[in-house]
């Protein structure tokens, strides 16, 4: 039992410990960057407006709200939250079962989250999961990972999204700001994924099974690369079917050497005219070749008409095998176009998704309206354990 102290005014002073414990809705709107604000009610039930008229003690005449009503100089500063208001409203309302008025104190609380653990460890690495899926883009679609990455990054997001659901109060009331970034990733992700199958199946795609339109030539091959500062290689297959020789004089690799040494497998009755045939058949490619490539109807103007019928076997043999690389020099330029299509793509897709990334996190993390309120918390000014501590007080000098 706590006693009363009377004073000679006829004030009364009773502080009983008591412990109130009040509940509240919870706003998790904005969460983690979101504020809470709790009303406690105190009035009187048994008695109207005229037999106890309830008043702040340091409430001033004329007016009916206390901007500190409640006293936090023993208040244990909090490590999640911060006190920005606590003002008390006294009012007086009328009830249809009585005439006379009652009164009552409302104590505002109002709080605001600390969000230097939920930005460390849930905002930034959220943030850094996001702008990875830029980079699934920026892969080659020949290291086959991109599908893997993609499908990381989701996995990741979501036991993001499982811790996020342990953490906030289970309410459907509202959708809270992290759990939007969190949705807004993980669809980011998933159309990423989609559109990054679509990019190897074109990647892949080749000149049995697909042919490219007109159209599309025009816009993937010459008006979009210049949109996206790209710029393609001259394709040439001359890189690629010829090589210099020590001796500085071109020679051809694979079948055609092979068709053109067969010519020593003739008898030696004929070695003299097979030796002079070969060499002007060989020196036409070796003309044929700073033109590109050796066409089928140069070849009969090469060819001497008083050679054996192995020797014109053995022709026939090496424009079976030219043509034959020159059907599949075109196979390759159309399969080299789709892979630069499918380059085109990813350079687009990674434009569209980093602008995707950067105003998605921006529009959402920053309309949480406590991120623009400088207010600075109350209970660190006037808490007096802060200043203090709980087992030193604060000691004075002895007078002498």
């Amino acid at each position: 039992m706590t006693k009363a102290l009377l004073k000679y005014t006829g004030e009364v002073e009773w502080t009983p410990p008591a412990i109130y414990k009040s509940s509240c809705k919870i706003d998790v709107l904005y969460f983690p960057f979101d504020q809470q604000s709790c009303n406690m009610r105190f009035g009187s039930w048994t008695y109207n407006g005229f037999q106890v008229d309830l008043k702040h003690m340091n409430q001033k005449p004329g007016s009916n709200i206390v901007p500190v009503g409640i006293n936090l100089s023993e208040f244990y500063l909090s490590v999640e939250w911060d006190i920005i208001r606590v003002p008390a409203i006294r009012n007086e309302e009328y009830y249809p079962c009585c005439k006379e008025p009652f009164s009552d104190i409302v104590f505002n609380l109002t709080m605001r989250r600390k969000t230097l653990f939920y930005t460390v460890n849930l905002i930034i690495p959220c943030v850094g999961i996001t702008f990875l899926t830029v980079l699934v883009y920026y892969l080659p679609a020949d290291s086959g990972e991109k599908v893997s990455l993609c499908s990381s990054i989701l996995v990741s997001l979501t036991v993001f999204f499982l811790l996020l659901a342990e953490i906030i109060p289970p309410t459907s009331l509202a959708v809270p700001l992290l759990g939007k970034y969190i949705l807004f990733t993980m669809i980011i992700v998933s159309l990423s994924i989609c559109v990054t199958v679509g990019v190897l199946n074109i990647h892949f795609r080749g000149p049995s099974t697909h042919t490219m339109g007109p159209c599309m030539r025009k816009i993937f091959l010459h008006i979009m690369p210049k949109i996206l500062f790209m710029r393609r290689p001259p394709y040439n297959p001359g890189d690629i079917l010829y090589r210099e020789d020590t001796d500085g004089d071109g020679y051809i690799d694979g079948d055609y050497r092979d068709s053109i040494d067969s010519c020593g497998d003739i008898k030696d009755g004929s070695k003299d005219c097979l030796n002079y045939d070969c060499s002007n058949f060989k020196s036409g490619l070796h003309d044929d070749e700073h033109r590109g490539r050796a066409s089928v109807a140069d070849a009969d103007n090469v060819i001497p008409r008083q050679l054996t019928p192995e020797i014109l076997s053995a022709f026939e043999g090496v424009r079976f095998i030219a043509q034959h690389i020159k059907d599949a020099d075109k196979d390759n330029e159309i399969v080299e176009d789709w892979k630069y299509v499918s380059m085109v793509l990813d350079r687009f897709f990674l434009c569209v998704f980093t602008a995707a990334c950067v105003l998605g996190t921006c529009g959402i993390i920053f309309q949480a309206p406590s991120l623009y309120d400088n207010t600075a918390p109350i209970d660190i000014q006037m808490t007096r354990i802060t200043q203090y501590g709980i087992s030193s007080p604060p000691t004075v000098a002895p007078r002498l």
